[in-house]
């Protein structure tokens, strides 16, 4: 629930541990008040560090492991071995950008598509962060991949990571999703709840009869209930859902 509830801060990553939960904020942009008080309204007691300059690409890569979804798919960074056993194989080097599989959230969108038929489709990553969803895409056979994202250093991630994969078929925008007018047979967009429910209308517009809509950043306690409605609202039918830690992936049809 923290977690879902820091997506409205202007963060620079989360990390979520057994036992506690590590935000990362600019110093000079750390909103200490609204953390306090957002602390206090859960009965919680935050401990703030200040980090020292560090090499933070060799501290990531000490910490960073590969992440395996059932027999279906295995995430790695370019420096960890290949992974055998599975369909697919992506190589992921994230950077400061959302998408790596260790997070519930996109562990359960990767779960889900392994249900989707993609080929020959068309598809949008909406908010593509590391483009991760957008690969796994393509390797899915889909015909075309638009991936958007609104902050330029996921884009740059994301290119750099269609390269690591050796992709064809996936155009990354820096634009957002009110500017497109075509049409997608799926969308996928892992986001939080406040971006989906005010996307919703704009999903729904630009998938045919029959497309699909796959959506997490979403609290399964908290959030399900409204994003259903929302979806229901805009004609989409939901289809079904998948569970991990707190959090929820919802698939719907149009």
């Amino acid at each position: 629930m923290l977690s879902g509830l820091l997506s409205n801060y202007n963060h620079n990553g989360i990390l979520e541990e057994d036992k506690h939960l590590s935000v990362y904020f600019a110093q000079d942009k750390f909103p200490e008040v609204d953390m306090q008080a957002l602390a206090h309204d859960l009965s919680l007691t935050p401990e703030v560090t200040v980090i020292a300059e560090k090499n933070w690409n060799q501290e990531w890569e000490q910490h960073f492991s590969p992440v395996v979804v059932d027999d279906f798919c295995a995430v790695r960074a370019g420096f960890h071995q290949p992974i055998s056993g599975v369909q697919y194989e992506l190589i992921i080097n994230p950077k400061m950008s959302f998408g790596t599989g260790h997070h519930a959230t996109t562990f359960l969108m990767i779960q889900q598509m392994a249900k989707l038929d993609l080929k020959g489709k068309n598809v949008l990553d909406f908010g593509c962060g590391t483009g991760i969803l957008s690969i796994l895409a393509e390797k899915l056979k889909a015909a075309s991949v638009m991936a958007i994202d609104i902050d330029e250093w996921s884009i740059q991630n994301a290119q750099e990571n269609l390269a690591l994969n050796n992709c064809r078929h996936i155009e990354v925008k820096n634009e957002a999703l009110t500017t497109f007018s075509c049409r997608f047979d799926c969308i996928f967009a892992n986001i939080n709840r406040n971006v989906l429910l005010d996307s919703m209308p704009t999903l729904s517009r630009l998938l045919p009869h029959g497309g699909f809509l796959l959506l997490s950043g979403i609290l399964w306690e908290k959030d399900e209930t409204v994003i259903k409605a929302s979806a229901a609202a805009e004609g989409l039918t939901f289809i079904e859902e998948n569970h991990k830690d707190a959090w929820a992936a919802l698939l719907f049809q149009k």
